[in-house]
């Protein structure tokens, strides 16, 4: 099977532009724990890491006549690197050239993160395919090797794992490794990496390959070609412990002009993922009772249908995105599409409903925020509307507990992978650092939205009274907010915030939406007549020459107002359209070399408020001023982590979090875009 140039790449290349340079580029993408990135411009530069930066390295050779040469890792570093001649990504496929001693070799990760599939999605399992052929017309004795460390299963290097064959049945070769004594779902926390569970390396029938598990079979085949000749599932007492390596190796012979294709596959089953309210939930993948003998089995019997599907999936989007937003913006969204998924875990209530659970990476390991929630869900609105309701369903029916005692939204439910109950601010102790009209406004928005991409409003009909109940706190506390903290948190409480106050108006018009479309007639005309006052009030409080104010009680200041993109994507109309145009060109004279700060208190911005501010804009050029700047920041940016959605506008570094699913948030143009909004969510 040859996979084709990636569309993106090709639409670029034809352009005369560059490629975009991920900061890190996705290898293997599921989760928050089954996460494993490249952060060098080289995949032979570094190790290969988690998102967190801890190593957890992934390794590959290829021996040609008699000499080995690296294409994955740094090590052994007495084997050359091949030249890395080509780096691409897809939404769903990372894919690289490498050439050496006249051979060339192809080397594609792929993740078919497939939204409509929710079955598929949730696998924990990336294919990893090689191609190798001649380029100088000769032939040559070839032999292959890949390997990925126990490590993978530790939450630190020098944790002691066990690992094994495994039975999986159908001509699959399986080896797997794990904890020697895991402790599933123990502990919560932010800087972290799993404790439990098996990681798989696997090859599907007849594939001509060798599997071991063995702590030195990368040093044996890069001095002979060949792995050692039996696992060493025990170390002799006399060398101190060593992880493994699960390692799979292929004797090529003679390669020539055609390419020799072979895949494996690379996977980890944790049993349970999440600790919601007290109960331990499966996987959805696992929710049929389907472990991972059945998983490994179907993966390789599917895998050239998976294969096909996501190469077109990723031409399709693609060409949308560029549709959208131009191809700058695709180049941002494509990178965006992975990571934002695998900031997720998706999993099965007891009754099979699929719950999707958020992780704010390197922010306080919050999880299920619904102020990250909120920023991510443009890509699910558009792509997978059940993985927005899969997001709002735990907080809603968390809130809807006699526990929860505020009139307002929470903010969490608790700390990843325990989501047990609120932990941010006051908890469910105080209302100090609550984030009540933030909270609020965004479950009301999010609601509508998913009403308006489902069709119907039926989610929103099973919790009328609770979200009359934040309608209603809206209403009395929205227009001018008393000094609290929004999303953005890290820049301190603030008073009379007057983004925040057109989250909470154009809620309150999203609520009367919701309201008509259930039949509630005289609650629908009740709050979007109170919504159009607060609107026509805004204007005048907020206004400061050329452009509206932080807060109204400062003039002099400046903000993004993003969160005024909604009242068009959701057809609202309770603002005039002159605010957004007076705003787009206020921010045009405010950029930095690597985009619009987020207010003119500090010169750091937030990505994905980029893109919905640029939202804003009715041209396509406006737009592009705004949009590039981050195409030019992910391509330049010395922070070599993922995506980071908090940075410095005048240098490019990060200021902080990285890998997290806002990142969805960049997918909002598509929105905006009724007919292309159409098209997704009817397929």
């Amino acid at each position: 099977m040859r996979l084709i140039l990636p569309f993106l790449a090709a639409a670029l290349l034809a352009q005369g532009q560059t490629v975009l340079r991920p900061p890190a580029t996705p290898l293997i993408a599921h989760d928050p724990y089954f996460s494993v990135w490249s952060a060098a411009d080289t995949l032979t530069a570094e190790p290969t890491k988690h998102w967190t930066g801890s190593e957890q390295p992934l390794s590959g050779l290829l021996r040609i006549d008699g000499k080995t040469y690296r294409y994955l890792g740094n090590q052994p570093r007495d084997a050359a690197p091949m030249k890395q001649m080509r780096r691409e990504v897809t939404p769903t496929r990372t894919h690289y050239h490498f050439e050496a001693g006249g051979v060339l070799l192809c080397l594609i990760f792929l993740t078919p993160a497939l939204p409509e599939d929710l079955d598929v999605l949730s696998r924990p399992l990336t294919y990893v395919q090689f191609e190798v052929s001649a380029t100088d017309g000769k032939t040559h004795d070839a032999a292959l090797y890949f390997d990925a460390p126990a490590t993978l299963a530790t939450n630190i290097a020098d944790q002691k794992t066990a690992w094994s064959r495994v039975k999986v049945g159908g001509g699959i070769e399986a080896v797997r490794a794990g904890m020697e004594r895991p402790e599933m779902l123990a502990r919560s926390g932010d800087n972290l990496r799993i404790e439990w569970g098996h990681l798989y390396l696997a090859l599907p029938p007849a594939s001509g390959g060798e599997l071991i598990a063995h702590p030195r079979a990368r040093g044996e085949f890069a001095r002979t070609g060949q792995l050692p000749e039996a696992d060493e599932l025990e170390p002799p007492v006399r060398v101190a412990r060593e992880q493994p390596q699960l390692a799979a190796a292929w004797q090529l012979k003679q390669v020539g002009k055609t390419p020799v294709v072979k895949w494996a596959m690379i996977a980890y089953d944790d049993y349970y993922s999440i600790q919601y309210l007290q109960r331990n939930l499966r996987p959805y993948w696992r929710r049929n009772g389907m472990g991972a003998a059945e998983l490994l089995r179907r993966a390789a019997s599917e895998y050239p249908q998976l294969a096909e599907r996501s190469k077109k999936f990723d031409a399709e989007l693609t060409a949308d995105l560029v549709k959208a937003g131009g191809q700058q913006f695709a180049g941002i969204a494509v990178l965006a599409y992975r990571q934002a998924i695998a900031a997720h875990k998706l999993t099965a209530d007891l009754d099979g409903t699929p719950l999707f659970f958020s992780k704010e990476n390197f922010s306080n390991g919050c999880i299920a925020t619904v102020d990250v929630t909120y920023p991510s869900a443009p890509l699910f609105l558009l792509a997978s509307p059940k993985l927005l309701k899969g997001m709002l369903q735990p907080i809603i029916d968390y809130a809807s507990l006699p526990r929860w005692r505020f009139p307002f939204a929470p903010h969490d439910l608790g700390q990843y992978p325990l989501a047990n109950g609120q932990v941010y601010g006051g908890g469910e102790r105080t209302e100090e650092n609550q984030m009540p009209v933030e909270e609020s406004g965004n479950m009301l928005i999010l609601t509508a939205a998913l009403a308006e991409a489902e069709g119907n409003a039926a989610f929103a009909g099973k919790y009328w009274p609770l979200l009359g109940k934040w309608a209603a706190y809206l209403r009395e506390k929205g227009m001018d907010p008393e000094n609290q903290l929004s999303t953005d948190d890290f820049a301190g409480h603030l008073a009379h915030n007057t983004n925040l106050s057109i989250k909470a108006i154009v809620a309150l018009g999203a609520y009367a939406q919701l309201a008509s479309k259930l039949g509630h007639a005289e609650t629908a005309a009740e709050y979007r007549k109170a919504a159009e006052e607060m609107a026509r009030k805004w204007p005048e409080m907020a206004k400061d020459g050329d452009h509206y104010r932080l807060a109204f009680d400062k003039p002099g200041t400046w903000s993004q107002k993003y969160n005024l993109a909604w009242d068009t994507i959701l057809g609202l109309k309770l603002f005039d359209p002159s605010i957004a145009k007076t705003e787009v060109a206020y921010y045009l004279t405010k950029q930095n070399k690597y985009g619009l700060p987020l207010d003119n208190r500090q010169t750091y911005t937030k990505l994905d408020w980029i893109l919905w501010t640029a939202t804003l804009a009715e041209k396509r050029a406006d737009f592009e001023a705004l949009a590039g700047p981050v195409w030019n920041f992910l391509n330049e940016s010395p922070s070599r982590v993922p995506m980071t959605d908090w940075y410095w506008t005048v240098d490019g570094r990060q200021r902080g979090f990285q890998a997290r699913s806002v990142v969805g948030g960049v997918f909002i143009p598509v929105l905006k875009d009724a007919a292309l909004w159409r098209k997704w969510r009817s397929r």
